[in-house]
């Protein structure tokens, strides 16, 4: 089923929207979930909490890319669910280490990035620096810090060495850095 009937099954309130958003997206909103959680119970509860969530937000959302928004949903819940579990440890896993990779640009590894800088503010001029990057930076970027894909999984799905993920990365985030000090966003 694509994603215009998806969304007009939420719009009539049908409960197939569910299955079939699960259907389609399961999989997709799953990878998301478990690379942030690393937990399949909290996973399927996660999962469920999105289905729920995507429920309550069409209508009125009529989302423009229903993977993005289900994706962001997934991704917020999942995050939120870690943080509530690891309140008090850092036990090394993949959302701490991107975190920790994140750490040198302040507010964005924060758990209060609203109390640092609107969050509007700060999306837009992260999505304004990579406009400027390759296709491939961007690629990276979003698939470790989205995503929370880990430097071998980028290396092994762009055929690249797990050195050379690193090092974009770094520049990246040095480069992002200077560019919201420049903007005053730190």
């Amino acid at each position: 089923m694509d994603d215009n009937k998806i969304i007009e099954l939420f719009w009539d309130r049908d409960e197939t929207a569910i299955e079939e958003t699960s259907a389609v997206y399961g999989r997709y909103c799953r990878k998301i979930a478990f690379n942030i959680l690393g937990s399949e119970e909290d996973v399927e509860e996660c999962l469920n909490d999105t289905w729920l969530g995507a429920w309550n937000s069409i209508p009125p959302a009529r989302p423009d890319c229903l993977s993005a928004f289900l994706g962001r949903i997934t991704r917020n819940l999942a995050i939120s669910r870690y943080r509530a579990g690891h309140a008090l440890k850092r036990t090394g896993d993949r959302l701490s280490e991107s975190l920790d990779e994140l750490g040198d640009i302040s507010g964005l590894s924060s758990n209060n990035v609203e109390e640092t800088v609107d969050r509007k503010t700060l999306e837009a001029a992260i999505n304004k620096y990579l406009d400027t990057c390759s296709q491939k930076q961007r690629r990276l970027f979003v698939r470790r810090y989205f995503y929370m894909d880990s430097v071998a999984e980028i290396a092994q799905m762009y055929d690249l060495g797990q050195s050379d993920v690193k090092v974009t990365l770094l520049r990246m985030r040095r480069s992002l850095k200077k560019k919201l000090e420049e903007e005053g966003l730190m």
